[in-house]
């Protein structure tokens, strides 16, 4: 499957069942928790929880690329002749644009859950909601693009946040004199 058919294949499959509740920090790095469920394609019936966290980092006024930086997601051993750079370039020839910031995926834990993909979400929806955790995102997504997912569910985050972080932005300029 190429690059493309996976990439469309991870915007019509990827669903946010959880989001994360706060907006993403304008000044220091922001954490991203996440848990991914997918159908496993080996394990038919059972449900592949990837958790781990992108580290969204503190925006940078020049960076020293045009595009965003992805690290830590894989790509290159998931995806033939692929490295993060492309996936930058990829992801603009297509309109999606991510703002100029670095992305560090880091998977904590690939597990398997012994039981189909709703069982999977009902199970991790309660866990979540047990210990009050509004930092954590769940999203469902294909196994051979979770990729794809983690990064459809951080744009999300970032589009919500930019109003906020221009905000945030003018009123740290307007009380340190800078006009």
């Amino acid at each position: 499957m190429s690059l493309q058919e996976k990439w469309e294949r991870a915007i019509g499959e990827t669903k946010i069942l959880r989001p994360r509740l706060r907006s993403l920090l304008a000044f220091e790095n922001t954490e991203l928790p996440y848990t991914c469920l997918t159908k496993s394609v080996v394990n038919v019936g059972d449900t592949v929880v990837r958790k781990g966290k992108v580290v969204v980092h503190k925006p940078m006024i020049v960076l020293p690329r045009d595009l965003p930086q992805f690290e830590g997601f894989e790509f290159e051993r998931d995806f033939d002749e692929v490295d993060e750079d492309e996936i930058g370039r990829f992801l603009l020839m297509r309109g999606v644009s991510f703002p100029m910031l670095k992305y560090s995926n880091q998977t904590y834990t690939v597990n398997l859950f012994e039981g189909p993909l709703g069982k999977a979400i009902g199970h991790f929806s309660r866990q979540l909601e047990r210990k009050e955790d509004v930092h954590s995102g769940l999203i469902t997504g294909p196994e051979d693009s979770w990729q794809f997912s983690v990064l459809i569910y951080v744009g999300t985050l970032a589009v919500r946040s930019a109003p906020h972080d221009i905000e945030r932005l003018l009123d740290y300029l307007n009380k340190h004199g800078h006009r």
